[in-house]
């Protein structure tokens, strides 16, 4: 819904308090940098070594299982053999004797290849040791180095959260002193250029940032403050030196109030 009809000198004055304020918000991010992204990556990373931890030692508990099953199997075989050289003492012909010596002989190499299975599980759970401890070692620095960079981001945070949530009530209040059309506008301009500076004022006979010389029938136009003005090259809405002088200062007073 539009607000209400205001002067174009008020409009250019809301719009210039509106960059004053985004761009101090712009100014808290910055601060603030690529910490955010930082903590997360290191938290991705540290979940991605505990998962990594948790499968290792699932592993770990499936090959103990296996290997408690091969044992049994031993002590399976070794009953059988029992069994197998006691009825060798009661066969009637060497046929009987040749099956039974057959069935131990069975036995004998199902233990040998349970054994051998033993032999490799223990050697692969040395081998998940091992790598349990490399990643144990390095999954403590990442987690230092995540509380070390998160202390510094939760410190920044304490210091700007504040101000930060007071300037972005004022950004939407201001907006809603604007009309959509503006508002539209300077957030697609805000969004095209590089410093977030969609509002500036004429400075030695140029746009705020840009060297491109402003005729003086524009600066006249600009100054006279009824209309709003844009810059051909950059397309940046332009204000006057003394109304950016203006509500620059009023504006500093409102910030100082909200640290």
């Amino acid at each position: 819904m539009a607000a209400k009809e205001i002067t174009v000198e008020e409009k250019l004055r809301a719009l210039y308090d509106l960059q004053l304020i985004d761009s101090r918000i712009d100014e808290i991010k910055n601060v603030r940098g690529e910490l955010p992204l930082e903590v997360q990556d290191l938290e991705d990373e540290v979940a991605g070594m505990n998962t990594r931890m948790e499968k290792l030692k699932a592993d770990l508990e499936v090959i103990e299982d296996d290997i408690k099953a091969k044992k049994n199997s031993i002590e399976t075989s070794k009953e059988y053999i029992k069994k197998y050289t006691a009825q060798q003492d009661n066969v009637r012909n060497n046929r009987e004797f040749n099956a039974l010596s057959k069935e131990v002989e069975f036995q004998e190499l199902e233990i040998q290849l349970a054994e051998k299975h033993i032999k490799e599980y223990k050697a692969q759970i040395e081998q998940k040791n091992t790598v349990i401890e490399e990643t144990q070692g390095r999954l403590g620095a990442r987690e230092d180095h995540l509380k070390h960079k998160q202390g510094e981001l939760n410190e920044i945070l304490s210091e700007t959260k504040k101000e930060e949530e007071s300037l972005i009530k004022q950004s939407e209040k201001y907006e809603k002193q604007i009309e959509d059309r503006l508002v539209n506008a300077y957030k697609r301009i805000r969004g095209n250029v590089k410093n977030g500076l969609a509002v500036v004022p004429v400075e030695r006979g140029a746009s705020g940032g840009s060297f491109f010389t402003i005729p003086p029938q524009v600066q006249a136009e600009i100054a006279s403050r009824k209309k709003i003005i844009t810059d051909e090259h950059s397309g940046r809405i332009l204000v006057d030196p003394a109304l950016a002088q203006e509500e620059g200062d009023k504006m500093e007073k409102v910030f100082a109030k909200m640290k």
